[in-house]
């Protein structure tokens, strides 16, 4: 599943489709009348967390790239069906595949807490304290995958973030320490702008410490794994040396 620096990569590739009109709409969506978006001018593309939105004059597309979703712009990927695909002239295109498609209406000021994107200028790291702070009896693991409060990190990060910070995963919001808590909330964001950095350089999987290894870098422990943790159900790595529980 595309975290949200890799939404951000696509915001900024896609960047270039803004002022112009959707003149081809094509694909196999069933679930949005993708008609709509034909003659319309594209006023913007942006991205909250893990959402990509193309933004029309009253309403907005949402693409939501699920577990295997991906997308190709001004070129096709071989041997695929498209789920949407915008064209535009002088031949570009945006085709995108495995995703899910919905309509935002209205201004998207109504809709989403841009506060809450770890990767946006608007991110706000008190108010995310706030809302931890009404989840003291939440694992650790699955208040970093909380949208709402950490919009756009994904479950590398997630491990990354708390491996960084030694803090193993099955710790309660509640029972960390204010400092924990406070490097919990700065390392959800810092990490995910190392993230974007790596994986524009593709060099993104030269820099886990924990996600997918077997061996803890920092001290050569073994590390821990488990397929479904907490209530988000997700892999989780890491070190029972080096990462203390908090309960």
């Amino acid at each position: 599943m595309p975290e949200g620096p890799s939404i951000v990569i696509l915001r900024e590739e896609a960047a270039s489709f803004a002022g112009r009109k959707v003149l081809r709409v094509e694909g196999n969506a069933r679930l949005i009348d993708v008609d709509r978006m034909r003659n319309q001018p594209v006023r913007a593309v942006c991205s909250w967390g893990k959402h990509f939105l193309i933004a029309f004059p009253t309403f907005a597309l949402r693409v939501h790239f699920m577990l295997f979703g991906s997308y190709r712009i001004d070129e096709r990927k071989p041997n695929a069906n498209v789920r949407l695909s915008l064209g535009f002239a002088k031949g570009r295109e945006l085709n995108f595949y495995a995703c899910s498609l919905k309509y935002i209406e209205g201004p998207l000021d109504e809709t989403y807490d841009w506060s809450a994107d770890v990767m946006a200028d608007a991110w706000n790291p008190r108010a995310a304290r706030k809302k931890l702070s009404a989840q003291p009896d939440a694992l650790v693991a699955d208040a970093l995958l909380d949208q709402s409060v950490f919009s756009g990190v994904g479950n590398i990060i997630k491990n990354e973030v708390l491996h960084r910070i030694r803090v193993h995963p099955e710790s309660t919001v509640g029972a960390l320490p204010s400092r924990k808590l406070g490097e919990m909330i700065k390392q959800a964001r810092e990490y995910s702008f190392d993230f974007l950095e790596w994986k524009k350089a593709y060099v993104l999987r030269k820099h886990w410490q924990v996600h997918a290894k077997k061996t803890c870098p920092r001290d050569s422990t073994p590390l821990s794994y488990r397929k479904h943790l907490g209530r988000a159900g997700r892999r989780a790595f890491w070190c029972a040396t080096c990462q203390t529980l908090y309960e």
